[in-house]
Formats: structure tokens, C-alpha cells, sequence
């Protein structure tokens, strides 16, 4: 069976629980996802051998993308760790 390799970043998304507004709830969804990650997703829900590689910092967040991207068949053992500081874009 040929293999279908995807690379690029995943993209961690906060949504409010229900349906209300950022700041009006405590409580916060985390979903992952990006274009790359949601192919491998698509393709591994087709029954194809999907590949997700990217690098991720080595802590819990990027463990849990590695675990949501796991769940759906998706192999993600040529993925990468790393240690990174925290930043943030204007």
C-alpha cells in the first residue's frame, strides 16, 4: 500500500465552551488542526497510511497534538521534539 506523507504546523485552537463570546466563559476547547494535519486526518478516515511529521515543543500541548493526530490513524513517529521559549506575535 503506497504511504502518504504530510509535513507543516499544527495550529492549537481556544473556543469558549457553547456558544458564547472569548472572555464570558472560564472554561476553553482545545482543538488542533491546519491544513497538513487535516489531510493526514482526511486520508487516514479514507483507510490510506497516512504521515504527519513536524516538530513540536516538548510539553504537554504538544503532546496533546500528537494524541488528537494519533486518534484518527494518523502515524506521527517522524515527528520531532524540541525545546522553544515562548513567544508572542503582535
Amino acid at each position: 500500500m503506497k504511504r502518504v506523507v504530510t509535513f507543516g504546523e499544527l495550529m492549537l485552537r481556544l473556543a469558549p465552551m457553547g456558544y458564547y463570546r472569548f472572555f464570558q466563559n472560564d472554561q476553553m476547547q482545545a482543538t488542533f488542526g491546519g491544513g497538513e494535519a487535516n489531510v493526514a486526518v482526511s486520508l487516514a478516515n479514507y483507510g490510506l497510511d497516512s504521515v504527519f511529521v513536524t516538530k513540536l515543543p516538548a510539553h504537554a500541548i504538544g503532546q496533546g497534538a500528537i494524541n488528537s493526530l494519533r486518534a484518527f490513524g494518523v502515524d506521527t513517529t517522524k515527528s520531532s521534539w524540541w525545546r522553544q521559549s515562548w513567544y508572542l506575535l503582535p
